[in-house]
């Protein structure tokens, strides 16, 4: 009878022990961020009207260089982006920084930082784009 009181408990413990682990979480992995643009936005290969997208990192083990940019109810993806790690100073809130382009132009996302991180990305425009 004590046998099956301890397996009892061992069990009990170690599925409470499991419960109590943070769960994982998608956006972690794959840095998915709502981003929001009051104006269009030039990224490599087109440019995004002014509105909601969801960037995140492309579900790859072997290229965390992969930024894909969906519409915000993620049912198109509009863009498939190569990119550079790069790093900044400060953790907070999602950045994104810009480059100006040429007047009438609009300006060109230039890199993307996931809140928290130091590390981030930094777009690849074609020659022709710039």
């Amino acid at each position: 009878m004590t046998r099956r009181i301890k397996f009892t408990l061992l069990t009990l413990l170690a599925g409470g022990a499991l419960f109590l682990a943070p769960a994982a979480r998608a956006d972690q992995w794959n840095r998915q961020t709502l981003v929001t643009f009051s104006k269009p936005v030039q990224v490599p290969g087109r440019v995004l009207p002014a509105g909601t997208y969801i960037f995140k990192l492309a579900d790859s083990q072997g290229d965390r260089s992969i930024v894909q940019i969906f519409t915000e109810d993620r049912k198109e993806l509009l863009a498939t982006v190569a990119t550079i790690p790069s790093y900044h100073r400060e953790t907070g809130s999602a950045l994104v920084t810009f480059e100006e382009r040429s007047a009438g132009s609009p300006e060109a996302l230039h890199g993307w930082f996931y809140p928290g991180d130091l590390q981030g990305v930094l777009f690849v425009y074609p020659k022709a784009e710039k």
